[in-house]
């Protein structure tokens, strides 16, 4: 057998979409679907957005690309709007979620550095987490899937419970950087940081010197109902790693750090040949504008809101494959007692939804964030009809 064009790293479905109408996927033969996937939280637009296109082809005819060694007018109005918006003062441009978190990463060491204490450089991180697949994000985890084959991996990580402030103060010693985690956890199950651990890992970090780093490349630009999800702690990150809806399909991240952070991130200490070109700093200021108002992110938590409460009328009717619902805005999870893989496959091959499995058998429901109710009422309508036919596989 000899090896596809495209490396068979993933387990790709049937379904080949060809193109993208609002909240729909088409498909090769025409089929539609709706996609409350959104390919896996970025297309915060959902597919085609008027606005998008008209800022992608008006910018890709005036100028693309053409390196950092001069100066970026739209990437100094970008980080601009993203510091008038948040704790941050500073940013750096990526092309994905991974390069910034390993931006992150590097920006934590590097402050201790700075500080004349480079011993400091452990990261603590957490349980199912999911930072990306460079071999810098998969040190941070404990997940075997991810870190298997790939060993020898970078030191200088801890991973302890997620959720567990004991654990996590009783790993601090005289060599730790800071703490790593999502503020929602996306891949691990749709599992909320609690407001305990959160404002403990805050007040550790600031009693004892350290770098709290947050994930919100799944969880931020409004998936969950503010503008990142830290913000319904009132709690503040000293750096933030951010991508997905930030480009609304278009590659792009960012990490945000406070001016005390980043004061070891010097000419010299950091670089990305595409990282803030001029076409992503041009979708990119576009995104934020529309998302970063009041109204929209209002219709979020509205639609939220409503997509939770038809969830959870759902389980009574099928408590037998549904067990909860979590997750926060519209980065929400079912909770099933069998295996949500085989579930999602189900309603995606027989109900024409696209959902997105998660750890803990849950299925992670992750519309584009400018779905209005009759979206709604056609995936719950899915969702049911998919319950009703469906027969969890055999358990082995």
């Amino acid at each position: 057998m000899s090896i596809t064009p495209l490396m068979p790293v993933y387990p790709r479905c049937n379904v080949r979409p060809v193109r993208g109408e609002g909240c729909y996927l088409i498909g090769e033969r025409g089929e539609r679907y709706l996609d409350f996937a959104s390919g896996i939280a970025v297309n915060a637009l959902g597919h085609g957005d008027p606005r998008l296109v008209r800022t992608i082809a008006e910018q890709a005819a005036t100028l693309m690309h053409v390196s950092n060694l001069y100066g970026s007018p739209q990437g100094e109005k970008f980080a601009q709007m993203i510091v008038d918006s948040t704790f941050a003062d500073t940013v750096f441009f990526t092309n994905s979620g991974a390069e910034a978190v390993e931006c992150a990463i590097k920006t934590a060491r590097r402050y201790h550095y700075a500080n004349g204490e480079p011993h400091r450089h452990k990261i603590i991180s957490f349980s199912n987490a999911f930072h990306g697949r460079t071999l810098g994000t998969i040190s941070a985890t404990d997940q075997p899937k991810m870190r298997d084959g790939f060993e020898p991996l970078l030191p200088g990580f801890q991973v302890v419970p997620f959720n567990d402030l004991e654990a996590a103060t009783a790993a601090v010693d005289a060599n730790t950087a800071g703490f790593l985690l999502e503020t929602v956890q996306g891949e691990g199950g749709l599992a909320p940081a609690t407001p305990e651990f959160l404002t403990g890992l805050r007040k550790l970090c600031d009693e004892q010197g350290l770098m709290l780093v947050l994930d919100e490349v799944q969880c931020g630009m409004g998936r969950t109902g503010t503008l990142f999800a830290h913000e319904q702690y009132g709690v503040e990150p000293d750096i933030m790693a951010v991508a997905k809806g930030i480009g609304a399909g278009f590659p792009l991240g960012a990490c945000l750090a406070t001016e005390k952070a980043a004061k070891g991130m010097v000419a010299g200490t950091h670089g990305s040949t595409y990282g803030g070109n001029p076409l992503a700093m041009a979708v990119g200021t576009t995104v934020w504008g529309i998302i970063d108002t009041p109204e929209f992110l209002a219709n979020v938590r509205a639609m939220g809101e409503r997509l939770r409460a038809g969830l959870e009328q759902l389980i009574p009717n099928h408590d037998a494959l549904f067990d909860s619902v979590r997750g926060r805005g519209l980065m929400l999870g079912l909770k099933l007692k069998s295996d949500s893989r085989a579930f999602v496959a189900h309603l995606r091959d027989n109900h024409g939804l696209l959902t997105v499995s998660a750890g803990d058998n849950v299925v992670r429901i992750l519309p584009p964030l400018v779905i209005d109710e009759s979206h709604i009422a056609e995936c719950l309508a899915k969702l049911s009809a998919g319950a009703r036919d469906y027969a969890p596989p055999a358990a082995e």
